[in-house]
């Protein structure tokens, strides 16, 4: 009797393959928004086969949501004790590098995976930064209670969150000499040429639909989109469900306009911090300003527009990504004009890599606002610009 084709041919890393292709669907869509034929798809296996594996999208998203931990964990491990911080960057960047397109898990994991889940994740992750702030002092020590050791594994993780085509080598490269840049600084030194940010004031609910979405962008920023209702978004401003109707067709054109907000406030920050500038190295400071500024003053809105947008239907996330290429075009304009050496993909690389260091040290400092704090996170993302 001849053995069925499938079985003969199915790879003996197939449930590998399973996790790095469901990596990829959950970065690219989110986890409400993945599918388990999608995934199934892209390992060439039916759902029915994919099932054998796995009993539910949770439990395949929570084996993609520590694999690249693990891995990180696992290469830690092999680098000695007291190894230099080179050593210990290498061991990072290279399962980061790897993980690059599921990295993007790991923007939902704190809403989505359940308390069990989550808190293994931090402790793993926990050590991780242990490892690397360990190394961190000995390069260069600080009492900044790990402070840059976040924002170093925030400059590396940023290669995750986003599409620039680069190679291994070169993206390897341009993350660990960031990364070492901040490893040294010194985030209690005030950064030369820093100015103080006028950012565009709070919206003012003036109107209903105003009330509607004020009301939309914490519960969206604290519980996930898709997990937010309409009788919840109505009921925090005093209406009933279908009341919302008369001024949004649904909940996804909420969160568009959540993302517009962000992008608006943001490109008006922006517009006003480059009047009073006076060359490229006095821009990049007073972007990297208003950046970080942008971060603590908009917390919730900012969470919503990074991790949701990719949930929005084509048609209304393309006015959004528009608006994000033009604003690393500035970045990469200003970044290429003090580091002439940088092509636009390094160029692009770097800029990610200060907004990451930038998200990971403010929520290190939990966004509790103040001068100190935002100097602080800007010393660190110009620092990973390296001008």
């Amino acid at each position: 009797m001849t053995a069925d084709p499938v079985t003969a041919t199915r790879p003996r890393n197939r449930k590998q393959l399973i996790v790095e292709a469901a990596g990829r669907v959950f970065s690219e869509r989110g986890y409400h928004a993945a599918s388990m034929e999608e995934i199934a798809a892209g390992v060439g296996i039916t759902a029915a086969a994919l099932y054998r594996h796995f009993p539910n999208k949770y439990a395949l998203f929570a084996e993609c949501a520590h694999v690249m931990a693990d891995g990180l964990v696992a290469a830690l491990d092999e680098v000695p004790p007291g190894a230099d911080l080179t050593d210990v960057l290498t061991a990072v960047i290279r399962v980061t590098v790897a993980h690059r397109a599921s990295g993007g898990v790991y923007r939902w994991e704190a809403r989505y995976l359940e308390r069990e889940d989550r808190l293994r994740l931090k402790a793993k992750f926990g050590r991780v930064v242990e490892r690397v702030d360990e190394a961190v002092q000995r390069e260069c020590a600080l009492p900044d209670e790990r402070l840059r050791a976040v924002a170093v594994l925030g400059a590396v993780g940023s290669i995750t969150m986003h599409h620039t085509s680069i190679a291994q080598r070169r993206a390897e490269g341009l993350l660990s000499a960031s990364a070492s840049r901040v490893a040294v600084t010194d985030p209690a030194v005030p950064l030369a040429g820093a100015r103080p940010v006028d950012l565009p004031a709070r919206p003012v609910a003036r109107t209903r639909r105003a009330e509607i979405l004020a009301a939309a962008i914490p519960l969206f920023a604290r519980d996930g989109f898709a997990s937010v209702t309409n009788g919840q978004i109505a009921e925090a401003v005093g209406l009933a469900p279908s009341a919302l109707y008369r001024h949004y067709s649904g909940k996804v054109d909420i969160l568009a306009a959540a993302c517009a907000q962000a992008a608006g406030l943001l490109a008006q920050g922006v517009e006003q911090s480059l009047r009073a500038v006076s060359g490229p190295r006095d821009a990049i400071v007073a972007l990297a300003a208003t950046y970080v500024a942008y971060c603590f003053e908009y917390t919730a809105l900012n969470s919503v527009a990074e991790a949701e947008v990719a949930g929005l239907p084509a048609e209304l996330r393309r006015s959004l990504v528009l608006a994000q290429r033009e604003h690393i075009a500035v970045w990469e304009q200003q970044l290429r004009s003090v580091r002439p050496e940088l092509d636009p993909r390094q160029a692009r690389v770097l800029v990610h890599a200060g907004f990451g260091v930038a998200v990971e040290a403010g929520r290190r400092l939990r966004w509790r606002d103040g001068p100190g704090h935002r100097d602080a996170v800007t010393a660190l993302l110009v620092a990973a610009l390296g001008i």
